[in-house]
């Protein structure tokens, strides 16, 4: 029995005041586009501007009349939710770990990022859309924000279980910044039981060649472009969700304009929700997919079963999981959902120490520095150096400061963010390997 219909659009709208190029125009043509009429309920991310967020919201209220920004940190969550049915209730749930508060360039901690939750009611059906923007991977290479985002991820998917109730369907839609093949994708999309709604290896959704702000330097690390923009799903109890079409439905330019809607792509899910029938009604966590893809925009997939798999969990042992859109490894979902909590755990302790070490390296910084300032003060400035000496003490007490609070509060903070991640996974971990008991 069919239950209902959805359109789901995710887009990052590259929202920051005075960096993002052409901003005021963009999210005039973004206003435009979702005024349309063609989707249901919208996942912003990077909504940063309070005036960006009320121009979207009265741009679009025609169309989507009811609309939720998280507000969170100093600059808010940026994330906003727009929707054509009623918001009966949200929520807010802020990560323990969010990057350094010092590293102004990259501004995620100041974000105070977290995952948002709209309890939509739609045709009599409760829908839960969860808006997430995790933490950005600035240096592939050396990617010192990692454990962060592994760790933003596996909570992200206790919070979407302990919050799901009785609803009928479950959606993440945002910004993941994560690929397939990387680890906080795994950790996501195993824990959390949802699917992908991107079943081919064809879609990027950043850094892509056709868009007006990809680097050259972009270009030349991805040629293709990376997906990280993502759409899950997860059918409640006794419901089936079939992800019906994937698609990029964003024109290329703005119309009239040389420039793009944004520096990612927006990505729409098309969504079927039935009521399982008694014949069927045993559910399946794995997905056959039958993927067309049609002028490289649009994917057709027919799922084969999404209600919540706990019972089914002796049959996924038998049966493999393609990872949507990802790599080519065909693993059952215990096993994957095992090996990606391995290296999650892994990634946790290698944290666990780079914390201690840099808690004894800001300690000696702070006591050769103290030492330092102590000289300072009992030598005697050259005349005409005096002013530049009283500021040479002030930098180097200012810096003493830096490096205690780095090596003392901040550090523990950072620890037990960590270590409470940690723990949580291996009570999962426990929990299935020695019960058989996933949730």
């Amino acid at each position: 029995m069919l239950l209902l219909e959805l359109n789901i659009l995710t887009l990052n709208i590259w929202g920051i005041p005075y960096v993002s190029s052409d901003r005021g125009p963009r999210i005039d043509a973004i206003c435009k586009e979702l005024g349309s009429g063609k989707y249901d309920i919208v996942s912003l991310q990077e909504v940063w501007a309070q005036q960006d967020s009320e121009r979207l919201q009265k741009g679009t209220e025609a169309v989507l009349p009811h609309s939720h920004y998280f507000h969170s940190g100093v600059m808010g969550a940026g994330l906003l939710v727009l929707s054509k049915y009623p918001i009966l209730g949200t929520l807010f749930h802020a990560w323990s770990v969010n990057g350094y508060f010092h590293r102004i360039q990259h501004a995620d901690w100041f974000g105070g990022k977290g995952v948002g939750l709209c309890r939509i009611l739609v045709g009599g059906q409760m829908v839960h859309l969860y808006n997430a923007h995790l933490h950005a991977e600035y240096d592939n290479a050396n990617d010192e924000y990692k454990t962060h985002r592994v760790i933003q991820a596996f909570d992200t998917a206790q919070f979407i279980e302990a919050t799901r109730g009785n609803s009928a369907l479950q959606i993440l839609a945002g910004d993941l910044n994560a690929q397939p093949q990387d680890i906080s994708y795994k950790v996501l999309l195993y824990t959390s039981k949802m699917l992908d709604s991107c079943a081919s290896d064809s879609f990027r959704t950043n850094e892509c060649q056709h868009n007006s702000y990809t680097s050259k330097q972009a270009l030349q690390r991805n040629p293709q472009g990376i997906r990280i923009d993502h759409i899950f799903v997860r059918g409640g109890d006794h419901v089936n969700a079939e992800i019906v079409e994937y698609s990029l439905p964003f024109p290329i330019r703005v119309p009239g304009e040389k420039f793009s809607f944004s520096d990612h792509e927006a990505v729409l899910a098309k969504l079927r929700l039935s009521k399982l029938t008694a014949r069927t009604e045993e559910p399946v966590a794995t997905i056959e997919v039958n993927c067309q893809v049609e002028d490289g925009e649009s994917c057709v997939v027919r799922e084969l079963g999404a209600g919540d798999a706990q019972a089914g969990e002796e049959e996924q042992e038998q049966q493999p999981a393609q990872c949507n859109g990802s790599s080519t490894a065909i693993q059952t979902i215990p096993a994957a959902r095992t090996a990606a909590l391995h290296e999650a755990l892994a990634l946790c302790d290698a944290s666990l120490l780079q914390l201690n070490t840099d808690r004894i390296l800001y300690y000696s910084a702070a006591t050769f520095l103290f030492v330092l300032l102590v000289l300072l003060v009992e030598f005697t400035a050259p005349v005409g150096m005096r002013t530049i000496f009283l500021l040479l003490k002030f930098i180097v007490f200012g810096v003493i400061l830096f490096c205690v609070f780095m090596a003392s509060i901040w550090n523990y903070m950072e620890r037990n963010g960590v270590l409470q991640g940690k723990k949580s996974m291996e009570v999962m971990l426990y929990s299935y390997q020695k019960y058989e008991y996933f949730y």
